[in-house]
């Protein structure tokens, strides 16, 4: 989908200090064979620190970049990956309460690919009507629980690390331009994230822990005995399909691309994505995600934060970004720098990136 006149005016991350892969090997939760072949450094830990407390700093931060007022929002969009606090609670809400006060319509929206998702409907949002001029979104997420294993319980493609990012979307020029934002859905395969387990009850209200390796295993299983693979294969197929696509329709080829900003993964993973789009590990953000670990929904809002504080992009550059979420759906987007703001690249008091 083509967003004329929408540009990214702020972003902020809140980064918690990273604990390093080797002092993992060390308390026994990584394969020490793993390191050489895989490529990951560490993960960023919050310890205790809440969700939507990151969240909201992150917020804090991307607004006083954008100069913009925190109470004069049309929409807030909250999306995540993981617990956010009490259930049968919301978190978009305690942003409202802290920071921007009720007038923005508030929603929550779940995935990995959520901020992705979240700008396609922020950037409707925005269009509909001609008084609409402003959205924040938001993404944060906390894995230190007993209910996942950071460092194995998304198998060896990754490590988990937590994080809050934030963005303001504006119909009024800002550093860099949203091009066009899509995602598409291969809902037959929408049992890779949940086989082996029954819907009900909930993992979470019996204290299952979350096994994402075990689920994989399953499905694959599944998938072999039934002789049927397409649904499988047609997750990557589709996110190189959306990817060209989406490329496309801002009047670019794969090549005009100045850098890919995906899940941050490990490097046989990234170095396959990368190959499939015709490009190299270089051009991906591999060396920054692999000190911090998969930041839950807040990975491509953060990696553009690192390229842009580290002066890695200039004006004209182009970024796309890709995330893929449960259901399973695939989402891009891309942004086009148009100006380098002079962040540093910590957060005074809170974090550093």
């Amino acid at each position: 989908m083509r967003t004329p006149e929408m540009f990214l005016s702020g972003i902020g991350v809140y980064l918690p200090d990273t604990v390093s892969i080797e002092k993992a090997v060390a308390d026994g939760r990584y394969p020490a064979g793993l390191v050489a072949l895989h490529g990951l450094v560490g993960a960023a830990v919050a310890g205790d620190t809440p969700a939507p407390d990151m969240a909201l700093w992150a917020a804090e931060q991307a607004l006083a970049r954008a100069a913009h007022p925190p109470t004069d929002l049309d929409l807030l969009i909250y999306a995540s990956s993981w617990h956010q606090g009490p259930d049968g609670w919301l978190p978009q809400y305690y942003l409202q309460r802290h920071l921007t006060g009720d007038a923005p319509l508030a929603v929550d929206l779940h995935g990995c690919n959520g901020i992705l998702i979240g700008l396609e409907l922020a950037a409707s949002y925005l269009a509909a009507q001609p008084d609409r001029h402003a959205a924040l979104l938001v993404a944060a997420d906390n894995f230190g629980t007993p209910l996942l294993d950071r460092w194995q319980g998304g198998g060896a493609s990754y490590v988990v690390g937590d994080a809050g990012s934030a963005v303001v979307l504006t119909t009024t020029p800002g550093f860099a331009r949203l091009h066009a934002v899509s995602t598409a859905a291969i809902s037959e395969a929408e049992e890779l994230q949940r086989a082996g387990e029954a819907l009900f009850p909930p993992g979470a209200t019996v204290g299952r822990t979350v096994d994402f390796v075990a689920r994989s295993e399953a499905y694959q299983k599944q998938l072999t005995e039934s002789g049927d693979l397409a649904a499988l294969a047609r997750i990557g197929g589709e996110l190189l399909d959306l990817s060209h696509r989406t490329v496309a329709e801002c009047g670019l080829s794969m090549r005009d691309v100045t850098r890919i900003a995906s899940m941050n993964s490990a490097r046989p993973v990234t170095d396959h994505l990368m190959a499939s789009l015709g490009r190299t590990l270089a051009d991906s953000v591999f060396d920054w995600g692999r000190t911090v670990g998969h930041l839950g929904a807040s990975d491509q809002i953060a990696a553009l934060h690192h390229l842009i504080c580290t002066r890695q992009l200039r004006p004209g550059d182009h970024v796309l970004m890709l995330g893929v979420g449960p259901g399973v759906a695939v989402s891009c987007a891309v942004v086009e720098i148009v100006d380098v703001p002079d962040w540093p690249a910590t957060v005074p008091g809170k974090a550093a990136l």
